[in-house]
């Protein structure tokens, strides 16, 4: 059975939300990891300790919020500062 074009694009769209979202939460929390194992937060600790640090509920929360403000404003500015592609010469009349 063939999938409606419009369906398709939607699917898309949606999809490419949800990467950028989760690559926005992934930079969230490797900069809180980094954090954790920066001088002044003390020596000796480890990556058990410093994840279970930094995976609380109001980290989440935090993350997903701004992930969604992010990716507003990325899309905003993505339909902002689209520039149509000029016609190829073969498709020119």
């Amino acid at each position: 059975m063939r999938q409606d074009p419009t369906n398709r694009r939607r699917l898309t769209l949606i999809f490419r939300a949800v990467i950028e979202i989760a690559f926005i939460v992934f930079l969230y929390y490797s900069n809180l990891l980094m954090g954790e194992f920066t001088k002044t937060n003390g020596r000796g600790k480890s990556i058990r300790f410093a994840l279970s640090d930094i995976f609380t509920g109001t980290n989440f929360s935090i993350a997903i919020v701004s992930a969604l403000v992010g990716w507003a404003v990325i899309e905003y500015l993505r339909q902002k500062l689209s520039v149509p592609m000029p016609a190829r010469n073969s498709e020119r009349k």
